[in-house]
């Protein structure tokens, strides 16, 4: 019998490949740029209102993604007895569906095309959510705003929670409430790192911008990277 230590160890290792994949992700970065433009512009002698924005806005997708986590797990424990009799297809179709993700992400390395599917957000969403971006004017409606904001980014973002999520849902929602908690502190960190690093006055909006358009290829190849490792080991039971 696997020990608790053991599947916490696994879990690990999963949780941490698939969050580190899903927190490179080019249109979250992209999103959280156009908020502290929007501050900037509106503020730009007052480097505490862009932090706290930041931070504000940061925290809106934490707690937006820990809510659709809950949500992805109540789902799976819907069906759980339909699930738990075919549990070697649920499980190999997570480890597949990582896979594919993975493959998709990579493939963008070669073949890039702004709004691919299931790695960046649609082209036609994001007029939108620069419409929304623009009615930000203090860290309480950055953290509204962000909320909202969170839903046109689940195209691009989901497809690793899913997985994570599946593989947590035998844990039920508390059992999983911790590994979640991880997840998202992990998918935040990169956003969090920008918004320090302009409030520190380390680089501007249009550095990291910049930044990441020069590098979107590379970010895409990361991710992809792990999400195909991930997949593959779950698949092959190294995981």
């Amino acid at each position: 019998m696997v020990s608790i230590e053991g599947i916490n160890g696994l879990n690990l290792i999963r949780i941490t490949g698939l969050a580190l994949a899903d927190s490179v992700n080019p249109c979250a970065l992209a999103v959280l740029a156009m908020v502290l433009m929007t501050i900037l512009i509106q503020n730009p002698e007052k480097r505490k209102r862009v932090l706290l924005t930041g931070l504000a806005f940061c925290s809106s997708v934490y707690v937006g993604y820990l809510i659709y986590g809950v949500i992805i797990i109540q789902f799976f424990r819907t069906f759980a007895e339909v699930l738990r009799a075919n549990s070697g297809f649920v499980y190999n179709g997570l480890a597949i569906l990582a896979m594919v993700l993975g493959a998709l992400n990579i493939k963008d390395f070669f073949f890039y095309k702004k709004g691919n599917f299931a790695t960046e957000m649609p082209i036609w969403m994001r007029p939108k959510v620069k419409k929304i971006i623009d009615r930000i004017t203090s860290p309480a409606g950055a953290f509204v705003i962000g909320i909202l904001v969170t839903l046109f980014l689940l195209p691009c973002t989901i497809g690793p929670y899913i997985v994570a999520s599946g593989l947590l849902s035998d844990l039920g929602i508390l059992g999983a409430l911790p590994w979640l908690v991880y997840y998202n502190i992990i998918f935040i960190l990169p956003m969090l790192a920008i918004t320090f690093l302009i409030y520190w006055g380390l680089s501007r909006v249009e550095d990291v911008t910049g930044w990441k358009d020069r590098n979107i290829r590379v970010l895409h190849l990361i991710a992809g990277i792990l999400l195909f490792l991930v997949g593959l080991a779950l698949l092959m039971g190294w995981l």
